[in-house]
């Protein structure tokens, strides 16, 4: 449910940034390809997280996403590939709170992934040690899927 939550938010950020691309945003040098990047690049993270919903897929859609939010900050902070960004701008503020809060999702969802993974891995090995100490299976029958 996380991915799916994380892809959401993902595709939600992507639409942000291709509608602004759209409206004025493509003509600003390296930044209106920047914009048309994460929004394109965004869709198809997205599409392929709920598809197949693989730890490096929801890295990259955390990435994406923190990355993104960072350059808004870095632009309105000083500036970003020579363009200065204000916070008051329309999206600006609901794009960061979109984009942190689907990176924070995403590193949940691959963190329990992995804790899930770990602990599958561990049951076969509990197993070989339990039989070859002639102990019972500390796994039973009933909690094998």
């Amino acid at each position: 449910m996380l991915a799916i939550a994380g892809a959401v938010l993902l595709v939600w950020s992507a639409v942000i940034h291709l509608r602004l691309w759209n409206e004025g945003y493509s003509g600003i040098p390296t930044i209106g390809p920047l914009f048309l990047a994460q929004g394109i690049g965004g869709l198809v993270v997205a599409a392929a997280l709920v598809a197949f919903r693989r730890l490096a897929l929801l890295g990259a859609g955390a990435v994406t996403l923190a990355a993104t939010a960072g350059g808004l900050l870095a632009s309105a902070h000083g500036g970003f590939f020579g363009y200065q960004e204000s916070l008051a701008v329309p999206y600006a503020e609901s794009s960061l709170v979109i984009e942190f809060t689907g990176a924070g999702v995403l590193v949940v969802a691959a963190v329990i992934l992995l804790a899930a993974a770990r602990s599958a891995a561990a049951r076969p090995a509990a197993r070989s040690a339990a039989a070859r100490a002639g102990g019972t299976d500390p796994f039973p029958a009933a909690e094998r899927k």
